[in-house]
């Protein structure tokens, strides 16, 4: 069957090529109505419950994602001209279209509370730029005495101030971020330098870096591939047909995800790096096979059925292996990981139909004589190379086959052990370069400062009123004290900070009244009082409208999601330690916990995912070879490029994070081809030369052992380029491919051959 579509398609190749074009140019036609998600908020189910209830906190307190703003100046801030420009940065940012002007926090808007004459006095710390260096250094005293401003609106040094800027949706902040830096470029003094900061302008700004480092390392990833395609076969023309049936197994890929109305997510976006390795796969066997057999019989159409004879059936068992693997990804409990099995499986299957259709159809299409003359007459180089090194391996292996395996489960037990060191841990800031402008200064801002990463912690009561309970505002400031005891966590803010203040302030500062009221009636007026004296939008932030729920603001200096899930536990501890009032509940929520919520859930969820392809693959290795034993040692290479791939992560202590995550459904799709490629091969020579398990190993280390190696080589290095984008998931995800085809490779032509020489005989006798 397979057979007779090669034939056809040699026999009709225009009507082949001009049918793959016309398809092509339908998905490309999709291209223009592509819609871009970079949010990885949406990596969660919109009805996800942390999601709801912080949909909801937002609505509630009338929260909003932040753009955390600094200028640093080693002279210090508090001098006049300073100020000055200050004073007009704030004003032109409250003009910037999106930003939230109520709610933005800065010395210009945020009020300080003080006593004059024994009446509360409620005004923004800097109602215009201070005219002496009194009133400057009695400003910046004010706001140190004031827990609520210190280290959120000034550094304790007195070097650097800072700007909260709250805007509409998080999808703005890479162009807010752009204009408050255009401000403050223009306004800044000699020797001063701004950061701007904060997990919201990093998740948009990585959206935005990163379609731009796919536009320019993908191509050159797929130039280089090309390259290596050329140096291994030195024939111009047989570029064409792989070059070609990889570009348009990808834009049928995408064309599909975009027509279908699906967004091009962070995930999605790398689908072109996944599907670009494995769609050449076969076409690099073939072109291995035909590479050979064109040479000798000098008649292409001759030599590309031989060819493609012995590989139809190796190369439909991993296209469609390697396509349920990844159609396994939608068991993943996050959407855009669904999104990327099901079209990466598409993308695989359209490689398949392409290579046994389209390849041949553009081979046929070239004139023998100048096919010919684009080959070497003989093996030479880099083929001599290739027979240096691969047959002695195969006499090594097959001939010391007992300690091959014994070496093999040797390094098994080392990557287990380095799988046991792993450590799950992820921040988006650092899917950045440490010189990138976003990770500098978000480490400046986090020295600096209380913290730039937004958790809040929600204290929901009984009824309204509920929170202007004594006995809950005296526990929320309890908590904040605990919290604070973690040396991430920079600063609270609460409902509480601000009666204390108030009580403070009324008693001409009396350090014994630095605390919260015994009576519910003195919380109350001292609400009201902030309330009608200052800006009534500073207290909708931490309590709501029927006091019922109050709002404590967690800046914390890291948001690495082992930071937040310590923080967490130490919460969890305390409360377990101390029981709140009745009827109160804390719950966690902010953007730097769902952070943390969706993370884990990636994590986990490719974990299960991965293990349920692999169970999937391993089904279907033993029904395409019909032998349970040939399925599991048809696993071999996959479990040993996962085990010591990520047990070398363990080692070498990198996180465990999203971008290496997303990397374990590579090996379902790259290691398991090499292994069906090397039985199945192995098992119709045994078959064919009378079951000599010698004279099959000394086979299976010339033509087959060559397409493997050339694949490895091609895929391996050809993505090296990918170590060259400044944002780090692309060097984490260049760095495993060239890891994957390594231990995959290896394990393919060492253990694989030991393992048949063991049991070679026993397994396909008994066939």
């Amino acid at each position: 069957m397979l057979e007779r579509i090669t034939k056809f398609s040699m026999n009709h190749p225009w009507w082949i090529v001009v049918t793959a074009i016309v398809v092509t140019a339908f998905f490309a036609l999709q291209f223009p109505k592509i819609k871009i998600d970079t949010d990885p908020e949406n990596m969660l189910e919109p009805d996800q419950p942390d999601r709801v209830l912080y949909d909801h906190v937002k609505e509630r307190f009338g929260i909003n994602d932040l753009i955390v703003a600094g200028i640093e100046d080693e002279q210090g801030v508090f001098r006049k001209e300073s100020l000055e420009r200050i004073a007009r940065i704030t004003s032109e940012v409250l003009e910037i279209k999106g930003v939230i002007i109520e709610d933005v926090i800065s010395l210009s808007t945020t009020d300080n509370v003080k006593s004059t004459g024994g009446f509360l006095d409620i005004r923004p710390v800097m109602s215009e730029a201070p005219s002496d260096q009194d009133a400057i250094q009695l400003m910046r005293r004010d706001i140190a005495d004031n827990p609520f401003l210190d280290e959120k609106l000034a550094s304790k040094d007195g070097t650097a101030v800072a700007m909260y800027i709250p805007i509409e949706s998080k999808d703005i902040s890479y162009r807010v971020a752009g204009e408050v830096e255009k401000i403050l470029e223009r306004n800044l003094l000699e020797g001063q330098k701004y950061h701007v900061a904060g997990l919201a302008v990093a998740e948009d700004t990585f959206g935005h870096e990163m379609f731009i480092q796919m536009a320019i390392v993908a191509p050159i990833a797929f130039v280089v591939i090309l390259l290596l395609v050329f140096l291994l076969f030195r024939s111009l023309p047989l570029l064409i047909p792989v070059g070609v049936m990889a570009m348009f197994s990808v834009i049928w890929a995408m064309g599909l995800l975009i027509g279908t109305g699906h967004t091009v997510h962070i995930m999605s976006s790398m689908i072109p790096v996944f599907l670009m390795p494995i769609a050449i796969l076969d076409s690099v066997h073939i072109l291995s096979e035909f590479f050979d057999s064109f040479r000798r019989l000098a008649d292409k159409r001759k030599a590309l059925l031989e060819a493609m004879k012995p590989l139809y059936r190796p190369m439909l068992y991993t296209s469609v292996t390697s396509a349920v693997g990844f159609s396994s990804l939608t068991l993943a409990a996050i959407p855009p990981v669904r999104v990327f099995g099901l079209f990466v499986a598409f993308g695989i299957l359209a490689a398949w139909i392409l290579t046994i259709t389209l390849v041949p159809a553009m081979i046929s299409l070239m004139r023998d004589d100048r096919l010919l003359r684009s080959i070497p007459k003989k093996e030479s180089g880099r083929s001599t190379i290739f027979d240096h090194v691969l047959q002695p391996l195969g006499r090594v292996a097959f001939s010391r086959a007992g300690i091959v395996v014994a070496s093999g489960v040797v390094l098994i037990a080392i990557g287990v052990a380095g799988l046991t060191r792993i450590n799950v841990n992820d921040n988006p800031v650092k899917w950045f370069e440490e010189h990138h402008a976003l990770r500098v200064a978000d480490t400046n801002m986090n020295r600096l400062f209380g913290g730039t990463y937004m958790a809040y912690l929600i204290a929901e009561g009984e009824g309204s009123e509920a929170i202007k309970r004594p006995e809950v505002v005296s526990y929320i400031d309890k908590v904040q004290e605990k919290l604070e005891t973690d040396p991430i966590v920079g600063k609270t803010s609460s409902i509480a900070d601000i009666v204390k203040r108030i009580n403070l302030v009324l008693h001409d500062n009396d350090p014994a009244y630095n605390k919260v009221p015994d009576s519910e009636q003195a919380v109350g007026q001292f609400l009201f009082l902030f309330q009608s004296s200052g800006d009534p939008n500073d207290l909708d932030n931490f309590v709501d409208h029927d006091a019922q729920a109050a709002n404590v603001w967690v800046q914390m200096k890291g948001g690495d999601n082992e930071q937040m899930a310590r923080v967490e536990r130490a919460l969890a501890s305390y409360v377990e330690d101390n029981p709140p009032p009745d009827g109160l509940v804390l719950r966690w929520s902010g953007l730097t916990y769902i952070n943390k919520i969706w993370q884990d859930l990636m994590v986990v969820g490719m974990l299960k995912a991965v293990l349920g392809g692999f169970l999937v693959v391993f089904i279907l290795m033993m029904i395409e070879f019909r032998s349970i034993r040939l399925g599991v040692l048809s696993m071999v290479p996959l479990s040993v490029a996962m085990v010591l791939t990520y047990g070398l992560v363990g080692w070498i202590g990198k996180d465990y994070d999203m971008p290496v995550a997303v990397c374990s459904a590579l090996s379902l799709g790259l290691a398991i081809d090499f292994a069906i490629h090397f039985l199945q091969r192995y098992k119709m020579h045994f078959k064919k030369n009378g079951g000599n398990l010698e004279d099959t190993n000394r086979y299976m280390f010339q033509e087959p052992g060559r397409a493997i190696a050339r694949n490895a080589i091609v895929i391996s290095l050809g993505f090296l380029p990918l170590l060259l984008s400044n944002l780090t998931p692309y060097g984490t995800v260049g760095f495993f491919f060239a890891l994957l085809m390594l231990f995959s490779t290896m394990a393919t032509l060492v253990l694989l051959p030991a393992f048949m020489r063991l049991f070679g005989h026993s397994i396909l006798k008994a066939r």
